[in-house]
């Protein structure tokens, strides 16, 4: 179900922090808060293009799909992040599918009044025009580490990826099945298995419960 959404709300997201406060009252009214719950599919590939959806709480997964059903992961979601921009732009049909790996909370706003908002707000259109560069560049690392790394090469890049630093120690603090890993680097989850296990029992990773801290020996060349 949406709700309203404050001002103050959109404030503290990326996307419109640049908004005079103007434009943001205005967002109010065309702006709209809900919830999702784990395994909804926000939205799916092929569909026609309709809102942009930025992420309050939770995480989600970009994945693609075959007729076979196999899957990959494309990327993963989190706070302040936004999806759904591109056929907005170019008013083609969703490129994948976003399903939520928990519960979420997210804010969608519509084609018609995307548009309006990119028009109007030169820093808002940066900020857009930003983040497709930096897919983009996550994009070409990931080709590269698919033609150039072997599985423990990406796994340990992925590792790497979605790690931050707490307490001066590189940490995995979200929970990432190895199923997930698997789809996200091309690999089987057997051998996600086996190579997890390798880097544990060669002191480049150390598991604590559910998070992972990395060692400074699994750090790979740029």
């Amino acid at each position: 179900m949406a709700t309203p959404v404050s001002t103050a709300v959109l404030k503290a997201v990326p996307l419109f922090a640049s908004v005079p406060e103007e434009q943001l009252r205005m967002l109010t009214v065309v702006v709209t808060r809900k919830s999702v719950s784990r395994s909804t599919t926000v939205m799916a590939g092929g569909d026609a293009t309709d809102s942009l959806y930025i992420v309050l709480s939770g995480r989600l997964k970009v994945m693609m799909s075959d007729s076979e059903g196999k899957e990959v992961i494309l990327a993963i979601l989190g706070p302040g992040e936004f999806f759904g921009e591109m056929g907005l732009i170019d008013d083609s049909p969703r490129s994948a599918s976003v399903v939520a790996m928990e519960s979420c909370e997210l804010l969608s706003v519509t084609k018609r009044d995307f548009k309006k908002c990119l028009a109007e707000n030169f820093e808002m259109s940066m900020a857009v025009m930003r983040g497709l560069v930096r897919r983009l560049r996550e994009a070409d690392r990931k080709i590269g580490s698919l033609a150039l790394l072997d599985v423990y090469g990406r796994v340990a890049r992925l590792l790497l990826d979605m790690s931050e630093t707490v307490n001066g120690e590189k940490v995995v603090t979200k929970r990432l099945p190895k199923q997930d890993i698997a789809k996200m680097i091309g690999a089987s989850r057997e051998m996600v298995s086996r190579v997890m296990k390798d880097l544990q029992m060669g002191g480049y990773i150390e598991v604590r419960g559910s998070t992972i801290v990395l060692r400074d020996t699994i750090m790979l060349p740029e």
